[in-house]
Formats: structure tokens, C-alpha cells, sequence
């Protein structure tokens, strides 16, 4: 299923290539080699936009030192515009990590492949729908008529907004959904007529709320707005893998999980302007937003965020639930394969911190 978000195809920016950044090409299937003295695996993972509000972990644990202090040498990568989704590279063995949502470890069951998320970051999806004054729309109840901008055709944005619909008994074929990305893409959609809406993430919600071009009309941003409009915790943001890869890699998957897990422990004790404030400035302060409005942006979503790492009891079932009711999986799905919390788990009781997510049970 290609790539979103999240959700989210394209990011707000091209993303600029870094020092820490490999490009996405490279073979893969078993690139936890070592490298380096002492041993270091190295580990390739791409995410859907690492300049995303939603998949700031990936980096911000680069920026933090957090990888290198757990003994892996992570290579990051954001999917483009028009190119591969991060969860294809990483099926195709083109990377050995996506930085991607947890629903698509459901779509690859229902495709016989084996895919797992080993550390979950959000407990929502980190998206608001993003409607102009004159299009009416208050709920998903008012869609119908209209045309609505998703990342990408097939992405968890475009599950999101059909979900949102069948909700309120409004059928797929009643509106219609275009593919306009995020960032600059998805503003000009909504100035120019294109879309009445647009499920975006930060900062290209700022940036539209800047702009005067558009407003939240539904909440997906935090685990309290996924609550209320999904029915529970709506786990997004994770780490997944190929289960064989998992399997044969378990200790540079472990190093990859402790650093992730120290930096979400990181993010829940430190203020929006400390996060942005270690970050690429590129990531913070563009031609769509200020620092100011991503540091405003952030402090209003930073309850997307899990603490610990920890997929939460009842999370996989709610995303099942969507999957079942738009019509891509089925309750033949099992939800066991599709997650662990043993790396997680691991982690914090490694570094002695102390965890509130309550953790999911075999059956989601």
C-alpha cells in the first residue's frame, strides 16, 4: 500500500539531504552489517517525511546522539515525491527499516507478508482535516458532494478520510479523493478550489491556519481527538520490519528500539521549543512557517506521542476496525504477527524508566 502519512507521500519540503541521510537506492536485505570499529551494525530506515511533525523521532534520536550511544549507525531516509512508499522499500528489501504507520503491517498480512512493528511511537494518527470556510464542512456527515485531498491515493491518509465518511454513513463513491501530498502541494490545493479539504499534518497545518486558507474541522492529531473520533488510541507512527529480518537481526533491532525509546521518553520530559531547538532548522523554519508557528504547532500535537515505545492495549484492534470497515482487511486478519512489545519492553527496563502505556496483549 503506498505511502501517506500518515500521515503522507510527500513532505513538506524536498527534504534536504543531510550528513546523517543515505540515499534510498542501496541493496539492502541485510544491511545490519557491521561497519566501522568496534562492530557497529549499521541499520537503513526510511520514513514517510522525516521532516514531518508526525515522524520527528526518527531524527530528532539522530540529533540527540541517541543512536550512537546504543551502538547502531542508522542510516535515514525520507521517501519522494512520486517514488517508492518507505513500507515498499522496505518489503522489497531496499532498506531494512520504515519509519511508517502501524496499519500497513495489517495490509501486508492481507498481501501474505510477513511484517511487524517493533516500536510504536504515536498512540494518533497526527492529522487534522483541514476544510475551507466556504466548503460547510464541520464532520465527515458533510462530505458528501465534495473533494477531498489525501497524501496519496491507497495511503493512510485516504483510509483515514474513508473511514471518517463510513462513519457517518457517507459512501466512498458520494465524494471524491485526490492525491495533492503535503507542505506547499496541499496548501495550493486548498487556495486554488482544487480540494474542499485536506487531511495534512504539522507543519503544513500551520501553514494553512497562517495562510487563512483553511481550519481543523476534525482532530486526528492527538491520542484525545483519535479517541473521540475513531472510537480509541489510533497507534500511527512506528518502526516495522520484516518479520525474517527481525528474526535474524534481533540485536541491532534492540539497539534501534533502545534508541527510539530514549528519545520518546525525551520528548515527553522536554517542552516543544527544546524539540525544535535540536532539530535541522530546515525542519522548523521554512518558506510555509516560522519557527514560532512550529513551535506553537507542536506544543498544540505533542499529545500525539507515546512515552515509552509501548503499542497500547485495544490500539491494533481500532486500526483492524478501520481496515475491516473501509474494506481492506478482513476479521480473518491475526493481529499477533503484526506487533511486539518485546523490544520496548526490554528497553525500558534496560535503562530503568518507568512506562504508562499499557501494553497490548497478543490479540491487540
Amino acid at each position: 500500500m503506498s505511502r501517506r502519512p500518515v500521515a503522507v507521500a510527500a513532505s513538506l519540503l524536498t527534504v534536504l539531504a543531510l550528513g546523517t541521510v543515505s540515499a534510498c537506492s542501496g541493496n539492502s536485505g541485510s544491511s545490519a552489517k557491521s561497519g566501522g570499529s568496534g562492530g557497529t551494525p549499521t541499520v537503513k530506515l526510511m520514513a514517510g517525511g522525516l521532516d514531518k511533525q508526525i515522524y520527528l523521532p526518527y531524527e530528532l534520536a539522530q540529533q540527540l546522539g541517541f543512536y550512537k550511544k546504543y551502538g547502531v549507525n542508522v542510516e535515514l531516509s525520507s521517501e519522494q515525491d512520486g517514488g517508492v512508499g518507505a513500507e515498499d522499500a522496505m518489503a522489497s528489501g531496499q532498506v531494512d527499516m520504515s519509519g511508517a504507520w502501524y496499519q500497513h503491517t495489517i495490509d501486508f498480512q492481507v498481501k501474505g507478508k510477513a511484517v511487524e512493528d517493533v516500536v510504536q511511537l504515536s498512540g494518533a494518527p497526527g492529522e487534522r482535516e483541514m476544510c475551507t470556510t466556504k466548503s460547510g464542512v464541520k464532520s465527515a456527515a458533510d462530505f458528501k458532494g465534495k473533494t477531498l485531498g489525501v497524501t496519496d491515493l491507497g495511503s493512510g491518509t485516504d483510509t483515514l478520510t474513508q473511514f471518517l465518511a463510513a462513519q457517518k454513513h457517507v459512501k466512498t463513491k458520494a465524494f471524491n479523493r485526490i492525491a495533492v501530498g503535503a507542505g506547499s502541494t496541499a496548501v495550493a490545493a486548498l487556495q486554488n478550489g482544487k480540494a474542499a479539504c485536506v487531511m495534512t499534518t504539522q507543519p503544513t497545518v500551520a501553514a494553512i491556519e497562517k495562510k487563512g486558507v483553511g481550519a481543523s474541522a476534525i482532530d486526528l492529531a492527538t491520542t484525545q481527538g483519535a479517541k473521540a473520533a475513531m472510537g480509541g488510541a489510533w497507534p500511527a507512527a512506528s518502526v516495522i520490519a520484516r518479520t525474517d529480518w527481525v528474526n535474524s537481526h534481533k540485536d541491532a533491532v534492540q539497539r534501534v528500539v533502545n534508541a527510539l525509546v530514549a528519545t520518546m521518553h525525551w520528548i515527553s520530559t522536554h517542552s516543544a521549543t527544546d524539540i525544535a531547538n535540536k532539530l535541522p532548522q530546515s525542519y522548523v523554519q521554512n518558506q510555509l512557517v516560522t519557527k514560532a508557528d512550529y513551535i506553537k504547532a507542536l506544543t498544540e500535537d505533542k499529545g500525539q506521542f507515546l512515552p515509552d515505545g509501548i503499542m497500547p492495549a485495544g490500539g491494533p484492534k481500532t486500526v483492524l476496525a478501520t481496515e475491516i470497515q473501509v474494506g481492506h482487511a478482513t476479521s480473518s486478519v491475526k493481529l499477533g504477527p503484526t506487533f511486539t512489545n518485546e523490544f520496548a519492553l526490554k528497553a525500558n527496563k534496560t535503562e530503568g524508566f518507568t512506562t504508562t502505556t499499557t501494553p497490548a496483549g497478543a490479540d491487540g
